[in-house]
């Protein structure tokens, strides 16, 4: 069961990346991060009270509740820092970097929570390391006419790669998200502490919003922004209540990389959905990224 769970997390991830890049043209991405959120949290209530979960609230430890907070609050951060770096930069470039948190996730896992590890890991491992490296290496792009064209030298590092600096705060918050969460989650219903964790993440966004005054932008926006934004927050309820519901079943140091594997639905329909195309040395980091990953389930 929990590898089913784990596969249908993968498939909704991977179309989740590609609507919110949709859908958040033009908007600012705090403002975008919370309606996207509040949709999950629309989602998660009402399986909250399908499944009769909500009463078993008084029965979270406190230690529970620390771990679970915390991991909101990581989860909030990992949104906002992962839906600027999709709104400024390719898909392509944001989403591998973005899927290393499994690398950090597994090694977290191993010292942490003490989960099961063999050589083969730390194989397959290197491997989606070096497969992340070749399909984030694009700096130079292709003209029409085959010539190389470097990237503007006039603009600082960090403003020419602050898709990079968001995607690489995205992966650490993820990683520690995934832990917390299982520390927090292992005798609280997954869909209760999915629900809990999309509170704390509302909040938060909505008092950063609130801060920076973009309510006002709502007005600007388009019938495909909120198409888009709504249809990414039901794919994302759905993906977190499977693999929440994945983790308490098995070990999060395997069902992590399955989850991952939604990059490769996220390449395909990010090709056409917005015509991003892999390079060859691109396509070969794809590869090794997912046979890597494919490694750890032998």
């Amino acid at each position: 069961m929990w590898l089913l769970l784990a596969v249908g997390s993968a498939v909704s991830a991977g179309l989740v990346s590609v609507t919110v890049k949709a859908g958040m043209k033009d908007v600012d991405s705090n403002l975008g991060t919370f309606l996207r959120t509040l949709v999950v949290l629309m989602f998660t209530f009402i399986m909250v009270l399908i499944t009769g979960s909500l009463r078993t609230i008084w029965d979270i430890k406190p230690l529970e509740w620390i771990f679970i907070v915390a991991s909101g609050l990581c989860t909030g951060l990992s949104w906002l820092s992962y839906f600027k770096a999709l709104q400024i930069g390719d898909v392509n470039k944001v989403v591998p970097v973005d899927k290393m948190s499994t690398v950090l996730t597994m090694i977290l896992a191993i010292i942490i929570l003490g989960e099961p590890f063999w050589w083969l890991t730390f194989v397959a491992m290197a491997v989606m390391v070096v497969g992340t490296m070749l399909m984030i290496n694009r700096d130079k792009t292709v003209s029409q006419d085959g010539e190389q064209q470097a990237d503007d030298k006039k603009t600082n590092w960090l403003t020419s790669n602050l898709w990079l600096v968001c995607a690489l705060l995205s992966l650490v918050f993820a990683s520690l998200t995934n832990i917390l969460a299982k520390l927090g989650m292992q005798s609280v219903d997954s869909n209760l502490g999915t629900f809990l964790r999309t509170i704390i993440v509302a909040v938060m966004s909505f008092l950063i919003v609130l801060g920076k005054r973009k309510f006002r932008e709502i007005k600007r926006m388009t019938k495909s922004n909120w198409l888009f934004l709504v249809v990414s927050g039901v794919l994302t309820g759905i993906s977190w209540l499977c693999y929440y519901g994945a983790i308490q079943m098995g070990n999060i140091s395997i069902i992590t990389p399955i989850d991952k594997l939604s990059i490769v639905v996220t390449v395909v329909f990010s090709y056409f959905m917005f015509g991003e195309k892999l390079n060859r040395k691109a396509l070969i980091g794809l590869i090794l990224l997912t046979g890597g990953t494919l490694l750890l389930l032998i």
